[in-house]
C-alpha cells in the first residue's frame, strides 16, 4: 500500500532528524560552555588591571611621603642646629616648638610611608598571584576551545551524514508535508507522526472527532492532528470497532435519528399557539 509505504518512510526519516536536529542544538550549545571560563578569565583581567592602577597610586604617594618625610627631618635637624644660637627664651619657646612639630610631622610620615609600603608589598605579590592565574586560565581556555573545535567538527560530520540520508528518503514525498514535517519534530520534541488508538492521538492525548478518526482509519491520505499538528496513522487495539461508530459521537449522532415530519409538526404546533396568542 502506498500511504503505508509512506508512513514506513516517515518514521524512519523521523529518527535521523531527531537525530540531526539534536546534534545541531549540541552544535549550538557547545561553545556555550566556554562562555563561563571566559567570563572568568574576563574578571581576572579586570582585577589585574585595577591592582596593577592601585599599586601605581601607592607608589606615588610612597614618593610623596618620602619627600614629605625628608623634608620633616631636614626641618628638624635645621632647628636643632639652631638652639645652638638662642639668645632669649622667647627663642628657645619658638625653635622648641618647631623641633616637634617637626618631630610629630615626621612620625606621622613615617607612618604612613610605612603603611603604603605594606600596601605595595600586598599588592604586588595579589598581581604576581593575579597574573599566574591569567595564565593558567589562558592555557585552560585555549585547551578546551581546541578540543570543542574537534567535537563541533565530529558533530558537523555526522550532520552531513544524516543529512544525505534525509535527501535520499526525501525522494517522492512531498515537499509540503516534509516542511511541516521536520517543523513538527523540532516543536514536538522529537515526535512528528503518532498512531492512533481508541480514537485518541497518542501525541498529544486527545480525542479525535469521530469523523476524522475515521478518515485516519481508511489511510488514504496523509492526515495531521487538528490539535498537536502530528502526523497520524492509524494502530490497530483490541477495541477496534468501539470507536469508529455513531454511538462515540455521543447526544451529537443523537440529533440524526430524529424524524423529520415530527419535527415539521412540532413547529406547526408552536406556529398555531404562537398565533392563538395573537389574536387574544
Amino acid at each position: 500500500m502506498v500511504i503505508e509505504a509512506m508512513f514506513d518512510k516517515l518514521r524512519t526519516l523521523q529518527e535521523i532528524l531527531s537525530e540531526k536536529i539534536k546534534l545541531e542544538h549540541e552544535v549550538e550549545e557547545i561553545p556555550k560552555i566556554l562562555v563561563t571560563q571566559e567570563e572568568l578569565l574576563a574578571r581576572l583581567k579586570k582585577t589585574f588591571i585595577d591592582k596593577n592602577l592601585e599599586f601605581e597610586k601607592c607608589r606615588v604617594a610612597e614618593t610623596e611621603y618620602k619627600a614629605l618625610l625628608e623634608e620633616a627631618e631636614a626641618m628638624r635637624e635645621k632647628s636643632e642646629k639652631n638652639m645652638d644660637g638662642v639668645n632669649s627664651q622667647r627663642e628657645y619657646e619658638a625653635l622648641d616648638k618647631e623641633i616637634r612639630d617637626a618631630a610629630d610631622r615626621e612620625q606621622q610620615y613615617r607612618k604612613d610611608l610605612q603603611r603604603e609600603e605594606r600596601v605595595i608589598t600586598d599588592l604586588a605579590e595579589q598581581i604576581k598571584q593575579s597574573e599566574a592565574l591569567i595564565d593558567q586560565q589562558e592555557k585552560e581556555l585555549e585547551e578546551r576551545r581546541r578540543g570543542i573545535e574537534a567535537e563541533v567538527a565530529e558533530k558537523q560530520a555526522e550532520i552531513e551524514r544524516l543529512k544525505e540520508e534525509e535527501r535520499s528518503l526525501n525522494a517522492g514525498l512531498d515537499p509540503e508535508v516534509l516542511f511541516k514535517f521536520e517543523r513538527i519534530i523540532r516543536n514536538k520534541m522529537g515526535r512528528g507522526i503518532v498512531a492512533i488508538k481508541g480514537g485518541v492521538c497518542m501525541g498529544c492525548h486527545m480525542v479525535l472527532p469521530v469523523q476524522f478518526a475515521n478518515l485516519v482509519h481508511q489511510g488514504e491520505d496523509i492526515l495531521f492532528c487538528p490539535y498537536c499538528s502530528r502526523i497520524l496513522y492509524y494502530e490497530d487495539t483490541d477495541q477496534e470497532g468501539d470507536y469508529f461508530n455513531n454511538e462515540d459521537a455521543g447526544s451529537l449522532s443523537d440529533l440524526d435519528d430524529i424524524d423529520e415530519d415530527e419535527y415539521d409538526d412540532e413547529a406547526e404546533d408552536e406556529e398555531s399557539s404562537a398565533g392563538m396568542e395573537y389574536e387574544e
